[in-house]
């Protein structure tokens, strides 16, 4: 039986369709959007299905971050952050996924990048705030539940130019495939009206996104994800769609890579305003520390493992903890994470006091625990080397004392799903047997291969764009053939305006 639990699928697929279309893309988020656009921007008839009720799903609350080694305004160059390379962004992916990624894989996300951020901005009317490093980053955005849309609404403009339809509430159901050699032919999709089986002229592009909100899936292959951890993503992330295209013989790959997210809200799993500032005022020196005032782990490891280090310290939450000098210079630095910061002190969400000993004794920690737990790192700071956890130090880090200071409560929350479908370059969902299965194209998160263990943020949002471009240029450039149906509306192309 294939991973995850999916039988082989040996019915038959519908002598009679309901309807009838070039592509169908199932999936609303980066990758869906872009291979929609992408094949109808190459004259197919394209329908997108999105089971939940409004698109986007998690592509509209990531951070915004895009990672492109170069684009075309060449705006890292242009503020003196230097210049870079496809080969480097590549080499730094694989590096981060401790080289289990597919290195063609990682090269031609690489290699695509800064192409499809163009694309975006030339064709979505897509606005860039800034290019700090590799990341390209759209308007800040104060509530993170619509970081990503920028770019998910950039997509939908090229999408609708062409005449993609666009439609919500349509779960998939089943893909149809005639025989273990044969295309996939079609799909069943469950809508508040009932079944609906809808052909697929050219192909069908799989971008339906992880399994991160499906516990059963995610903890057959990492027990350790219960229900005490939650989600950062949609309840939409659900995985059936990895499921599915097993049972008409698809290969999967490194489902048991599943990351949790240090820094989101220690009730909800969500990410805002809060997160931005534990996630990027360590690069100025904030500490995580526990309950108990003690650092806990190297600020700097991969989520994957300061997510672990804060489940074993036992006690929800754990604390980032920073100070106003930081908080200045990562002002100074342009690092807007510092725009929502009142708005959370305001709620709640971060705690403030006027002094180290006084933040520890607000939160609750042992007398002098956290005061403590400063000076030690502070002397680190001044050696050069952090004893504890080898934690790497620069020179503009900052000492956690004076005040103000601060400190964001986050507890770990699975995040992403590294492992999926596994495909070629071209976008190609490979079977069991390692050739392609005709007609059936997948990207974004639905996928693997590309991030192994690890991920770098803006690649999650680089990876889905350019490979749902590729996914939906291949799926264009199919020979059409018709449905073995006599009654199924046809989807036509509207006329170029």
């Amino acid at each position: 039986m294939p991973a995850g639990g999916a039988a082989p699928d040996t019915a038959e697929p519908p002598r009679e369709w309901h309807e009838v279309a070039d592509v169908l893309v199932i999936g609303a988020g980066f990758a869906g959007l872009a291979a929609a656009a992408a094949a109808a921007s190459a004259g197919s008839a394209v329908v997108v299905l999105e089971k939940m009720a409004r698109h986007g799903g998690n592509s509209a609350i990531n951070l915004g971050d895009y990672a492109a080694w170069d684009d075309g305004r060449h705006r890292r160059v242009a503020l003196g952050r230097g210049e870079d390379s496809a080969d480097g962004h590549a080499a730094d992916a694989l590096a981060a996924g401790q080289h289990y990624g597919d290195p063609e894989l990682v090269a031609t996300m690489a290699r695509g990048a800064p192409a499809a951020l163009d694309w975006m901005i030339a064709e979505g009317g897509l606005r860039l705030h800034d290019a700090l490093h590799r990341q390209h980053r759209g308007p800040f955005r104060l509530h993170l539940a619509d970081s990503g849309r920028d770019y998910v609404e950039a997509l939908c403009t090229i999408g609708a130019e062409h005449g993609v339809a666009l439609r919500t509430g349509a779960r998939l159901a089943r893909l149809w495939r005639r025989d273990t050699r044969g295309p996939v032919v079609g799909v069943s999709t469950e809508t508040t009206a009932g079944r609906r089986d809808i052909a697929a002229r050219q192909a069908v592009v799989l971008a339906t996104g992880g399994f991160s909100a499906d516990v059963a899936m995610r903890r057959s292959f990492r027990p350790i994800l219960t229900e005490a951890y939650n989600t950062t993503n949609h309840p939409g992330a659900t995985g059936e769609a990895i499921r599915l295209a097993q049972a008409v013989g698809a290969d999967a790959l490194h489902l048991a890579f599943i990351e949790a997210h240090p820094f989101a809200q220690p009730e909800t799993g969500a990410l805002d305003a809060a997160t931005l500032c534990a996630l990027r005022l360590r690069r100025q020196g904030g500490i995580i520390v526990s309950r108990a005032g003690q650092r806990i782990v190297n600020e700097e490891a991969v989520h994957d493992m300061v997510s672990r280090a804060i489940v074993a310290s036992g006690a929800r939450p754990a604390y980032t903890v920073y100070t106003e000098a930081m908080l200045n210079q990562a002002s100074a630095l342009g690092n807007e994470a510092v725009a929502g910061m009142a708005d959370a002190i305001a709620r709640g969400r971060i705690r403030r006091a006027a002094s180290v000993a006084a933040l520890g004794a607000e939160l609750g920690m042992p007398d002098n625990a956290l005061a403590t737990t400063a000076t030690r790192f502070a002397g680190f700071l001044a050696a050069g080397t952090d004893a504890d956890f080898a934690r790497p130090l620069t020179a503009t880090m900052l000492p956690l004392e004076g005040g103000p200071c601060y400190a964001v409560p986050h507890w770990p929350a699975v995040h992403f799903t590294s492992g999926g479908l596994r495909i070629n370059p071209r976008a190609q969902v490979i079977d069991i047997w390692g050739a392609p299965i005709p007609r059936l194209y997948a990207a974004g998160e639905v996928t693997g291969g590309i991030h192994g263990m690890s991920r770098v943020g803006g690649d999650t949002t680089a990876a889905p764009i350019v490979f749902g471009r590729i996914a939906g240029t291949g799926a264009a450039a199919e020979p059409r053939i018709a449905p073995e149906s006599d009654r199924a509306d046809e989807v036509r192309k509207p006329p170029d305006n």
